[in-house]
């Protein structure tokens, strides 16, 4: 039976070039992580003095770099690209990755990110309504089919894009509001949270089905532990949080963590 857990790689594209992204994404796969996941902003939260690459474009970089690796982010904000531009570059990259690209989306971390570059509204109740219409507009344009879409913040007549995926593109969408927690059960494959919220999973009944109640297929969970990115990789930093995974879904083999971070940190020690 396959284990039931799979584990990613937190990558932000800061502070590296993009070949010390290369070499990181690399010893994640070598070490038998299944993805790596960047991050989207238009300059660094707190650290807004360092470098910092694209998120979209680092995904498409890294995928042309590993042969199996998935990528993607946690998560794109909403507010930085159209829906219909974000639907197409999503395709392409699918396409071009061999199947390999998840979409992680929310509305937004940073708040004051937006107004300081003039994008999008600040108010939480508007860019939730647009990360909701996002979601409907890319997932009917996948399907390849003319799309006419009347919304509060978007407006498309005849609209049509092909091909489509080659599959299906999962989607990851972050976050545990109310108002979020809704989009996660309409439209997620996953629903990525950190690990002190991990108890609104049954609060919002997201234990029992996905988004397609019809089709059998249960709502998967996207847990980000605190001490699991690029910089902090050693057993002892992620040990407390996999304790606490554990103790919250016992039925789960959390210490297969364990095997590929000494692996990673290793390959790393090796090859600085």
């Amino acid at each position: 039976m396959p284990n039931p857990m799979e584990f990613w790689l937190f990558l932000p594209q800061m502070r590296l070039t993009l070949d010390q992204l290369v070499e990181r994404a690399r010893a994640a796969e070598a070490a038998g992580f299944a993805g790596v996941a960047g991050m989207d902003h238009l300059t660094p939260p707190l650290a807004e003095s360092q470098p910092m690459f694209e998120g979209m474009i680092t995904n498409t970089w890294l995928a042309s770099q590993t042969e199996t690796l998935r990528v993607g982010s946690l998560v794109l904000c909403d507010s930085f690209r159209h829906p219909a531009v974000l639907a197409r570059e999503a395709v392409t990259l699918d396409h071009a990755s061999g199947g390999r690209f998840e979409l992680g989306i929310g509305w937004g971390s940073v708040a004051d990110e937006l107004g300081t570059f003039g994008v999008g509204s600040q108010e939480a109740k508007v860019r939730l309504g647009r990360l909701r219409e996002s979601l409907e507009i890319m997932t009917a344009l996948w399907t390849g089919e003319p799309l006419d879409y009347e919304g509060e913040h978007f407006s498309l007549h005849g609209a049509q894009q092909v091909p489509g995926p080659v599959g299906h593109i999962p989607i990851v969408i972050g976050g545990a509001g109310k108002g979020t927690m809704r989009l996660v059960a309409e439209h997620a494959d996953w629903w990525n949270v950190h690990t002190h919220i991990v108890d609104k999973l049954e609060e919002h009944g997201l234990a029992q089905r996905g988004p397609h109640p019809d089709d059998g297929r249960r709502k998967r969970v996207s847990i980000t532990p605190a001490g699991l990115a690029a910089h902090d990789l050693g057993v002892k930093a992620a040990r407390p949080a996999m304790d606490a995974l554990r103790a919250r879904f016992g039925d789960a083999d959390f210490a297969t963590a364990l095997p590929f971070l000494s692996a990673l940190r290793a390959w790393l020690d090796e090859n600085r």
